[in-house]
């Protein structure tokens, strides 16, 4: 309404010089020509500074995204004051027009405003925030605190040894509400969590819309890693360091941990792992300095590690078989070892979802290795950590706050609310709403680009190709616009520029300038950087709407096994690659 009205008086002073000037000039013949001229000219200003949509700049927006907006009105200011007519009439237009843009100036700044707030809050937890802060609730960010000690109890026994939680009701609703007692018609009722009803709550969706049987193995997976009684005499186990080999990635090492995984359930042994190198920095506090657990929840109990690191000082117990290390096996039954049957075989029923070359892949001969290593990646990468959970904030704070604080503030009509009222929030806030993701601009493409070095194991394709895959699935889905970008190479950012209809999110990350092998960039960044920038882009890789990669890279493969056992089965996988799928 008030842009409506801005014009309209625009529209009117406008009028009123025309007429004037036409009155002046009219009983004038040999002024005509020029009375024609000024018309015209005054007709294009209009159109140019009013009636036409502002200029879009395209957006390639790294974490820390640029104001836009604000430049654009700024530079629009300038150029108009400088072409501003001598009367009074057009100086009055320019200056409505110069009070609308300053209006949007202060859209703008609340914005930053707003998003500078939130930017305190990143490492605080949410309860301190309510209490010390009157502004709205940040849409994109998660409660870390609270989703650490909530998983905590979905991932152990309570303390009378009862099963967890787990309940066909979500999140926080059966925590609160499970040994609760109800009365129905007089008869009094209480929730009990059974092992062999329920599933876990760390899968998405229905069996349709995950690689078959997934709900049920990561149960038994769960079941088989946490046995009641860890003292038991009776139990075996595999200890095993992560792989530390020089040119081993993140993506390799999960794909070792995967088979050894399932040699520790043909053997019916529990898997306990020992050393992370990624995880040996200063950003890991504590027990979790060189641990998985830093990003991750660990395989098995604390109860487990204990008794096995126990029976490792002991000399019987390597003698009877008690213990096993990762040394005592083969490369070649670790890495293509055979996959457990204890399931029957569910990757024959595996839905042809990934597309190669246009066509729909469906059957290849390590269907079963593909299936088993996309079911173990998620069992390891359950739960995130409370440190891995800021991790994602902070990305998506830098690449999303800016778009979620404009969408906070055009729900209350850009006004915060007043200091001083205490906000209280509602039980289907606090137990409904709260187990719903974080905000993320959608529909969203994730799209791992893989060059450098890959280049000796598989044929590598330019960024144009992704593009064009890209272009495929918007003509489908024509709301598709938001591409989150994970790359190496800093040529491939570059090239983002030549495609303006996209807007583009990145890690804020120094990248190759040449094809440097993927060890020695990763020791240019340092251990910390190079092992969280690479996680969290894996994981909003697995939240995407979307994705397109190379099939041919291991880090691609295993995040679409992450979205395969993650409830995104039908959204397809369109893989650059025309001759291979891993």
């Amino acid at each position: 309404m008030e842009g409506n009205g801005h014009s309209s008086s625009s529209s009117k002073s406008l009028e009123r010089v025309i007429s004037r000037k036409a009155m002046q000039v009219g009983s004038s013949a040999p002024c005509k020509t020029w009375v024609a001229g000024f018309f015209c000219g005054v007709c294009i200003m209009y159109l140019s500074g009013v009636a036409l949509p502002s200029l879009r700049i395209p957006q390639s927006l790294p974490v820390y995204p640029p104001l836009w907006r604000a430049i654009l009105w700024n530079s629009t200011l300038t150029e108009l004051a400088d072409g501003a007519a001598a009367t009074d009439e057009l100086a009055s237009v320019q200056e409505q027009m110069q009070k609308t843009n300053k209006n949007e100036q202060i859209t703008e700044g609340r914005i930053m405003h707003l998003y500078n707030a939130w930017s305190t809050w990143l490492n605080t937890t949410r309860d301190e925030v309510l209490k010390s802060s009157d502004a709205p609730q940040p849409p994109h960010l998660d409660n870390c605190r609270f989703n650490a000690e909530r998983n905590k109890r979905f991932d152990s026994y309570g303390d009378n040894g009862t099963f967890p939680p787990w309940t066909l009701w979500r999140g926080s609703l059966g925590l609160e509400l499970l040994n609760k007692i109800y009365s129905d018609d007089g008869k009094k009722m209480r929730l009990i969590p059974n092992p062999y009803q329920q599933y876990p709550p760390w899968i998405v969706g229905s069996d349709e819309e995950n690689y078959p049987l997934t709900r049920r193995v990561q149960r038994d997976i769960w079941i088989h890693q946490h046995p009641p009684n860890c003292s038991d005499p009776s139990l075996r186990f595999l200890i095993a360091d992560w792989e530390r080999l020089s040119g081993f990635g993140i993506g390799a090492q999960l794909a070792g941990m995967a088979g050894l995984l399932a040699v520790a359930i043909k053997e019916k042994r529990i898997l306990v792992t020992g050393y992370y190198n990624r995880a040996d920095h200063n950003g890991c506090k504590g027990a979790s300095r060189s641990s998985w657990s830093c990003y991750f929840f660990l395989e098995t109990s604390p109860d487990c590690r204990r008794r096995a690191f126990e029976l490792m000082q002991s000399k019987d117990s390597w003698a009877n078989g008690m213990v096993k290390a990762k040394e005592n096996y083969t490369s070649k039954k670790i890495w293509v070892g055979r996959i457990p049957r204890i399931w029957g075989e569910p990757w024959k029923y595996m839905q042809p979802t990934t597309e190669i070359n246009g066509r729909l892949v469906i059957n290849h001969r390590k269907m079963d290795r593909r299936w088993w290593v996309a079911q173990a990646t998620r069992y390891l990468m359950r739960f995130p950590t409370e440190y891995m959970c800021g991790l994602l904030n902070e990305a998506r704070h830098s690449a999303f706050g800016m778009q979620a604080a404009k969408l906070v503030l055009e729900s209350v009509h850009n006004n915060l609310p007043k200091v001083g009222i205490t906000r209280s929030r509602s039980d289907i806030e606090t137990l409904v709403w709260s187990d719903h993701k974080p905000y993320i601009p959608r529909p969203l493409l994730s799209m791992h680009v893989r060059m450098g070095d890959k280049a000796c194991e598989m044929v590598v394709v330019g960024f144009e190709n992704y593009m064009e895959l890209a272009g495929k699935l918007r003509k489908r889905f024509p709301s598709l616009k938001n591409i989150w970008l994970s790359t190496e190479m800093q040529a491939v950012v570059d090239k983002t520029k030549f495609y303006p209809d996209w807007n583009f999110y990145f890690t804020s990350v120094a990248r190759q300038g040449g094809n440097m092998t993927m060890a020695k960039y990763e020791a240019r960044l340092g251990r910390e950087t190079s092992t969280n920038y690479p996680l969290v882009n894996f994981m909003l890789a697995t939240e995407a709407d979307f994705f397109i990669g190379a099939l041919g890279s291991t880090w691609c493969y295993l995040i679409d096994g992450m979205r395969n056992t993650g409830g995104k089965v039908m959204s397809g996988y369109l893989s650059v690659n025309k001759d291979r799928f891993w």
